[in-house]
């Protein structure tokens, strides 16, 4: 087996663990949206408030049980995160009523897009501390190549296999894959482990805030309200996927294929993102992180033509770049990495739970006869309201240092 530097394996144990956080995203979740309604004989709102629910509560519970990564060795919270999402991927392919559909949205959320995503960037952003920037962007290709390559590949699937054995099939990699990548990447990680770098001349460190301490903080909530802009209104656009076509007129493959074009925009930004931020820091980038989800929701409002969702669903990749680079980094930046876990669970939280609340709000707009275009511009007008705020406390965004 290639012999590879602490630091790579622990790269590599990111990518594949945020890779595999897609299974509870909601852009792969939405693709099974179609045919489940269909086989439970529910409305577009009806699986909106029961997705809604089953995210708000894996968001709670997230608070609590993300936290203990900072308690636990992380090959023993991996192994408690893998089998989770083995049990729920297998639960999810026996949904026969609306309550399984509930507990499976519930598990596929908390274990998926929470703790996979959760344990994946709170180990970078506590290992690395002066490549940070790169080791979060090169992570998150994980994801944005789960975005490239599933909607296409399951699209076919269906062609072939009945959703359930899809499900199936995931839980078997699942439990057969990911033991490994833990024992070859992570098993000597230890809580106070750090990168290892030469020539370190750093004479500062930023103090680490305790969570308690962090709610307390109004930067935190204003830094949050333009974080959470795009997983709310992404995960409306990604799970009324169908009802966007529909609207517009376009084919059904047509937003599939255009997830490729938001993949490779992703993949691109992350890229350059990671650079950026080690270079001039996520709080000064942070600002401009939203520009192109609102150019976008701009292109949804005034365009009908079939290649604007390429463009439109590009835009949305360069934003998802920058925020999951500038999502995770930031707080490391502002408010250190011991208590990393805790503050990340929150945040994590916080995301799930906005994610939840973009899912009931197109369900419920839809369901009341609002157009895309409405509901595209009810986005644009949180992004800039939330963006205003952010312009106005700016250069209050500083750490607190400490002396080594």
């Amino acid at each position: 087996m290639i012999n590879l530097s602490l630091n790579k394996k622990v790269i590599i144990f990111g990518f594949i663990f945020t890779f595999f956080s897609s299974f509870g995203q909601s852009f792969f979740l939405g693709l099974f949206n179609a045919p489940i309604r269909n086989e439970l004989d529910i409305t577009h709102g009806e699986f909106g408030n029961i997705y809604a629910l089953a995210t708000i509560f894996s968001s709670l519970l997230l608070i609590w049980v993300g936290k203990k990564i900072d308690e636990y060795q992380i090959i023993y919270y991996s192994f408690f995160v893998i089998i989770l999402l083995f049990l729920s991927s297998l639960f999810f392919s026996f949904i026969k009523n609306i309550y399984f559909l509930a507990i499976g949205i519930f598990f596929m959320r908390f274990s998926g897009q929470g703790l996979m995503s959760h344990t994946s960037t709170t180990t970078i952003s506590r290992f690395f501390e002066k490549s940070r920037g790169k080791a979060l962007s090169t992570i998150w290709l994980g994801l944005s190549s789960a975005e490239f390559i599933l909607p296409v590949l399951v699209t076919y699937l269906f062609v072939i296999y009945s959703w359930r054995t899809v499900w199936q099939s995931i839980a078997i990699i699942i439990i057969i894959f990911l033991p490994l990548v833990v024992f070859y990447t992570i098993k000597t990680i230890k809580l106070d482990t750090r990168e290892k770098e030469k020539n370190s001349k750093l004479i500062f460190k930023v103090k680490s805030w305790k969570r308690g301490e962090v709610i307390k903080d109004y930067r935190f909530y204003i830094l949050s309200l333009n974080m959470l802009a795009m997983p709310w209104i992404a995960t409306g656009i990604f799970v009324y996927q169908s009802f966007i076509s529909s609207s517009k007129m376009w084919n059904i493959y047509t937003i599939p294929k255009a997830f490729m074009v938001y993949s490779v925009a992703s993949i691109i930004t992350l890229f350059f993102s990671g650079f950026l931020v080690d270079k001039f820091s996520s709080r000064k980038l942070i600002p401009i992180m939203n520009l192109p989800l609102l150019l976008a929701m701009f292109i949804l409002i005034y365009n009908q033509q079939e290649f604007s969702a390429y463009i439109f669903l590009g835009l949305v990749g360069v934003s998802n770049g920058l925020a999951n680079v500038l999502g995770s980094s930031t707080w490391a930046e502002i408010y250190g990495v011991k208590f990393i876990g805790s503050i990340k669970a929150l945040t994590t939280a916080f995301m799930v739970f906005s994610t939840a609340f973009g899912t009931a709000v197109f369900g419920l707009l839809i369901d009341n006869g609002f157009s895309i275009e409405n509901i595209a511009s009810i986005g644009a007008i949180y992004i800039v309201f939330s963006l205003a705020l952010l312009v106005v406390i700016r250069n209050s965004l500083e750490p607190v240092s400490i002396k080594k």
